[in-house]
Parts: structure tokens; C-alpha cells; sequence
């Protein structure tokens, strides 16, 4: 009988979605669909389907705190994605556990806008994500995240000197999302792999569809399984893009709900469900 296998092991911290689009639910199925095993620390519960948000039932950070003790003391974590913290306390509850435990391989998404455009965390929230995200080992904003963290408009033809100014100010690599740019048939999503660090550009067709519900949640949790499994940054960056790009395509086809629908998760499995 040969020698045990590990799991590469993603922690995801997050609020929960009980549609299965985003959030926890979201995280679960990319980290699983990308080779990982995933643990998880709930930041809040939520009501929400394909239609929006109704409701948002916060956890008691004392709880939050107990959740994160419970998954470090135990299980070894590769690597750590980070979704919306609602609230200062949950910001600061983390970002202790975070250095207790000293974890590595940390993705953070800094959700501050909706889809729609609305902001969803006060601005001295904002200061403290702020505060977090300097333990980030990359953070990965869209285009109005960007915006708020560097305090003015990011012109379209400026994304490089974006980048390269939020690595500087927060000293941590950057993965500037392109969704949110409306012009043209193609996206593209700028990375920096360090504040000095070297500039890649990733260029994909944009595809028309309304199932993108949950796509950074998605995005970012495949980035974490990556890293868990031992890819340098860059090439992490990569297969995370090519994951999510091949689960908007699969889903695209696909129906679930009255709203905006999820992407296919489990596109690439080799014996899907029928």
C-alpha cells in the first residue's frame, strides 16, 4: 500500500448565497472544479436567487473568529480567497486570524460595488479593507473597486499605471479585472506580479450572455486553488482567467432562475452528469 495523498486545501472566507450562484457556494464548486479541497469560514448568511439581494443576516464576529480557529488549528491551508467582508469588526477579526495563523497564498476581492454600481460597504469600511490588504498576496479589483481604493477615475487607456499604482500603494500584486469595460468585442484584465513588478495582459472575448452572477467569487477562488496546488502567480492568473472563460461559455447555454444565472462550474469535468 503506497504512501497517503494530501488535498491542496483553500480556505474560502465568505458570505453565503443560498441560490448557489456566488459566495460560499460559488467558491465551493470552482475550488472543487480546479483539483482543490475546500474549507470555509462564513461571514454572513444572505437571501438572495438570481433576481437580487433581499436580506442580509450578519455573523457574530465571536463566531467568525471561532470558525477560523477551528479550520487553522486543524487542516493545513494552501491558500486562503477572501470575498465580501461586510463590516469593519469582520475585516479586523480576519486580518488578526490571518497573522495568527500566518497564512499564505491569500487572494482577496475587494467587493465594494455591486453589479449595478451600488456601493455596498460604508466608507469607513473602506479604510479598513484598506488596512487588509497589504496581507494579500494579490488582489484582484474591477474597474469601480479600482476607482475606490485609488481615490479617482481609471481612464480606459490608463489600466497599466493603475495597476502599478494600487501595487505600489498596497503593496501587493494586482489583478485588474475587465468586465466592467463596455467597449469592443474583447476584455482585457491587467496583472502586476509585484509593486515593481513585471506587467502581463490577458485578452479574451467577451461573450454575451446573462449568466455571470457569481464570476468574481468564481474567478477568485480558481486563482486560490492554483496557488494551493503550487503554480507560480502568473501562471496561476492564467488558468484561473481560462477556467472562468470556459465556465461563462458553458453556462451561456444554460438556464436556472428568472435573473441573471450562474456560470457552469463543472464545464472541463470529464464525465459530466447527465
Amino acid at each position: 500500500m503506497g504512501g497517503m495523498s494530501r488535498y491542496y486545501t483553500v480556505l474560502s472566507i465568505a458570505g453565503s448565497d443560498p441560490g448557489g450562484c456566488a459566495g460560499i457556494q460559488a467558491d465551493i464548486k470552482s475550488i472543487s472544479a480546479c483539483g482543490g479541497y475546500a474549507a470555509t469560514a462564513i461571514t454572513a448568511t444572505t437571501a438572495q436567487n438570481t433576481c437580487g439581494v433581499t436580506d442580509i443576516h450578519p455573523i457574530p464576529v465571536e463566531h467568525l473568529a471561532a470558525q477560523l480557529d477551528a479550520v487553522f488549528s486543524d487542516i493545513r491551508i494552501d491558500a486562503v480567497k477572501i470575498g465580501m467582508l461586510h463590516s469593519c469588526e469582520v475585516m479586523t477579526v480576519v486580518r488578526e486570524k490571518l497573522l495568527q495563523y500566518e497564512a499564505k497564498n491569500i487572494v482577496l476581492d475587494p467587493v465594494m460595488v455591486a453589479t449595478s454600481g451600488d456601493r455596498l460597504i460604508e466608507e469607513a469600511s473602506v479604510d479598513c479593507l484598506k488596512r487588509l490588504l497589504p496581507l494579500a498576496t494579490v488582489i484582484t479589483p474591477n474597474l469601480p473597486e479600482a476607482e475606490i481604493l485609488l481615490g479617482g477615475v481609471v481612464d480606459s487607456n490608463d489600466y497599466v499605471n493603475a495597476v502599478q499604482e494600487l501595487a505600489r500603494r498596497y503593496h501587493t500584486a494586482v489583478l485588474l479585472k475587465g468586465g466592467h469595460d463596455e467597449s469592443g468585442s474583447t476584455l482585457t484584465d491587467i496583472f502586476i506580479s509585484a509593486p515593481e513588478g513585471e506587467i502581463f495582459s490577458f485578452s479574451h472575448p467577451k461573450i454575451e450572455t446573462k449568466n455571470t452572477h457569481g464570476t468574481g467569487c468564481s474567478l477568485t477562488a480558481a486563482l486560490a486553488t492554483f496557488l494551493a496546488r503550487g503554480e507560480e502567480l502568473p501562471t496561476a492568473v492564467q488558468h484561473a482567467i481560462d477556467y472562468l472563460q470556459g465556465a461563462i461559455a458553458a453556462g451561456a447555454s444554460k438556464t436556472l432562475g428568472k435573473g441573471h444565472g450562474p456560470v457552469d462550474h463543472f464545464w472541463a469535468a470529464d464525465a459530466p452528469l447527465r
